[in-house]
């Protein structure tokens, strides 16, 4: 990485440099180059002239192709280019770049809550499912009672959480795509900081009944309760109470042991991006995630549209002609969901993302990528499965942070990491959220939201190899217990909102 405190340049192959700060016209900023417009901070100079057609290169590859010249030294936008074609889906080459030289971690052990299989929990939670939103409102008064009433005679158990969700009634309950909501519910209920205690609250009438989504053995008064059986209010709320009292008599036996990297399962995700997210952010964590694995540990990274561009990239770090074949399936489904819907995968770029130098979702993806480090890819899930071995996965989702998260918790994590350009307070009540931004900037305006910040290493002042550690350093503290992220000390935590690409009818 070239740097000279005014550009960043990633690649020796790049024809662009990123600007480190705003840069007024008329700026040298080296090499011969004098900026011929304003350059904002994140966005990209021409570092040759660029004839009309001629591709535009960031990262080693082709972001797009000019649509009319751009002199050397000028701003390039997202106006200015033409998209290329994604890579093909066919013949991908798997296993040419199987990193084992991993960085070591500096922590072999953390202490979370032992399941009697899975990953253990990183808090002992009495979780509470629904099987339909119409049961929300009433759940939702009565966890504030369970809290108010309850959880002070429990001390072991960290919090009461209310897992409501929009689906359940009014859907195509038996439609092929129903099978992506269905296994979130299902494996929700399931979550390793629930400590295999399951509560379900149905409304009685709805399309999610309880078969659909527990084995028979688990249907009964003691882990389901069906409002419409209860004659009011206070019945509703009463049976809930009692039931929860059960489940917190047994949660409060939990306690936090050490238990090796092994029995943690994480995510990686990306919101609110910027230029310097692959520049910064996204690179360090996944240096902590190349770290974690190293260590035994599972690390799912997600976000099919943000990695679509680079999934030839993926594809050499598969271990297996299984796992990349699992890896193009994916993408073609999506591909062929995108274009039922009538758009492609440039509709992912926000106004925000583009705000903060994005100029396209190649670019945007490019960065997305760096979040997973170098590990071997093991396997591919399907949106909200649950992984079956230990390594960096590839866990299918939406790209939309709101999405994406509650699919990486039904897969079963007990804490993601979220970089950010732009800033989010997002957050999520089952699993604690660490935040990291990739600029100064933004960690000196939402100084007690971000959690760390990346930007030392675009001003050359820390390497990715010492924010990467700082994040696992934080990553294990938060899983044991002994920290918090902001998100969870305010209580800023996102509705549930599962992905359900079947009809509602």
């Amino acid at each position: 990485m070239d740097n000279n405190r005014l550009t960043i340049k990633i690649n020796e192959k790049d024809n662009v440099a990123v600007a480190i700060m705003d840069l007024e016209k008329g700026t040298d900023i080296g090499s011969g180059i004098v900026t011929r417009d304003f350059i904002p901070q994140a966005h990209k100079i021409a570092l040759k002239t660029i004839e009309k057609d001629e591709a535009v290169i960031r990262y080693g590859v082709c972001l797009g192709y000019a649509k009319e010249r751009i002199e050397k030294g000028s701003w390039i936008n997202e106006h200015m280019l033409n998209l290329p074609k994604s890579p093909s889906l066919d013949e991908l080459e798997w296993g040419t770049n199987i990193v084992e030289d991993l960085p070591d971690p500096p922590r072999k052990t953390w202490l979370g809550y032992k399941n009697e299989s899975g990953p253990a929990g990183t808090r002992n939670l009495l979780g509470i499912v629904t099987t339909v939103q119409c049961a929300a409102g009433v759940l939702k008064v009565a966890v504030e009672e369970i809290r108010k009433t309850l959880l002070p005679k429990y001390p072991n158990v960290e919090d009461v959480v209310a897992i409501t969700h929009p689906y359940g009634c009014g859907v195509a309950i038996n439609a092929p795509m129903a099978v992506i909501p269905i296994r979130a519910v299902t494996n929700l209920i399931r979550h390793p900081n629930f400590g295999g205690e399951v509560m379900v609250v149905g409304l009685g009438c709805e399309k999610l009944t309880y078969e659909r989504v527990l084995p028979p053995e688990q249907i009964n008064e003691e882990n389901v309760l069906t409002l419409q059986d209860y004659a009011g209010r206070d019945a509703m709320i009463e049976a809930i109470m009692k039931m929860a009292e059960r489940k917190l008599e047994k949660l409060n036996r939990r306690k936090r042991e050490e238990l090796p990297l092994s029995d943690l399962l994480i995510g990686m995700q990306c919101g609110g991006s910027d230029a310097f997210s692959g520049i910064t952010a996204n690179p360090s964590a996944g240096y902590a995630a190349d770290m974690l694995v190293k260590g035994g540990a599972t690390v799912l990274f997600s976000e099919v549209t943000e990695v679509r561009d680079g999934v030839n990239l993926l594809a050499h770090r598969c271990i297996s002609k299984e796992v990349c074949d699992k890896l193009a399936s994916e993408m073609r489904w999506y591909d062929n969901y995108l274009e039922e819907g009538g758009v492609d995968r440039d509709a992912n770029p926000t106004p925000g993302n583009k705000k903060g130098g994005l100029a396209n979702i190649v670019e945007k993806a490019m960065g997305s990528i760096a979040k997973s480090g170098t590990s071997p890819i093991v396997e591919v899930l399907s949106p909200a499965e649950k992984p079956t071995k230990k390594g960096l996965i590839f866990a299918a989702t939406p790209a939309s942070d709101i999405v994406c998260g509650p699919s990486q918790v039904a897969s079963g994590i007990g804490l993601q990491v979220f970089m950010t350009g732009r800033g989010t307070p997002y957050g999520l009540e089952v699993a604690p959220v660490i935040k990291v931004c990739s600029r100064n900037e933004l960690k000196d305006h939402w100084f007690d939201l971000i959690d760390i910040s990346a930007g030392d290493v675009a001003i050359g002042k820390k390497t990715i190899a010492e924010v990467g550690t700082e994040i696992f350093n934080f990553i294990l503290d938060v899983a044991s217990g002994i920290k918090k992220p902001f998100s969870d000390i305010y209580g800023f935590h996102n509705d549930m909102c599962i992905f359900n690409p079947a009809p509602i009818t």
